[in-house]
């Protein structure tokens, strides 16, 4: 893709920023007023320490189950951008949307339909080195894993690998990044209690099984298409970083 930077010193939202673009927009904010991620989490960052950026995606030709995959490409994408500036780290996806650092959050996806075009909203913790006491046990940067990228050099980075990982996904579909996301996931194997997105349905608990080759979460068996995942001894549902 060829993709087109639009910066702002201040945005309410990058997302609510890409509903007006096009494919191949990408908006970045130096400070977002009002951040948030999947369930309406809230994310708060510095002005210009952390990348904060939305990418627009073309989906029109695509059938929605392939649509609904994207949120863990983009997610690899991050964790893949990520490992180039913290190779010694443990670097793992956490279903649906976030990426884990040692165990710690250190970036989060938030994947938006706009009509015809997908919006990934991206976060990611750069240079930030002091958290809010609530999220500081839980949360991390590169500055924390490594000598500190700069946003940009991130932001170049996450450019490239969703370019890259948005062509394979689009030419050989889901199936030929699973292995990939498979292999990184942090949640398989611990037992887990999954809330759904929808209000009225009851959680889901049981061991996970691993993302599925369709992109859901195997969960006691089941297939879970949406929510948000806690591991049993402890959450790790961070603030999501959009």
């Amino acid at each position: 893709m060829r993709f087109r930077v639009h910066c702002r010193e201040v945005s309410e939202s990058t997302n609510l920023d890409a509903r007006g673009g096009v494919p191949g927009d990408v908006f970045v904010a130096r400070e977002q007023t009002a951040g948030r991620g999947r369930l309406d989490h809230r994310w708060l960052s510095p002005p210009g320490v952390n990348l904060t950026m939305s990418a627009v995606f073309g989906v029109e030709d695509l059938p929605p189950e392939t649509v609904a995959t994207f949120p863990l490409v983009a997610g690899l994408a991050v964790r893949n951008a990520a490992r180039r500036f913290a190779p010694r780290a443990e670097l793992l996806l956490k279903w649906p949307n976030d990426v884990l650092a040692n165990g710690r959050k250190l970036a989060g996806v938030l994947c938006e339909r706009n009509g015809d075009a997908v919006i990934a909203g991206i976060g990611v913790n750069v240079g930030q080195t002091r958290f809010a006491p609530e999220i500081a046990a839980r949360a991390t940067s590169l500055a924390l894993l490594a000598d500190a990228p700069s946003v940009e050099q991130v932001l170049d980075a996450m450019l490239a690998e969703l370019d890259l990982l948005h062509g394979i996904w689009r030419q050989r579909g889901f199936a030929a990044l699973h292995p990939q996301i498979a292999a990184v996931d942090f949640l398989k194997g611990k037992t887990v209690r999954v809330r759904q997105t929808d209000d009225d349905a009851e959680p889901i608990d049981g061991v996970c099984g691993g993302i599925a080759a369709d992109g859901s979460l195997l969960v006691g068996g089941r297939s879970v298409y949406a929510g948000e995942a806690h591991v049993e001894s402890g959450s790790f549902s961070l603030a999501v970083v959009v």
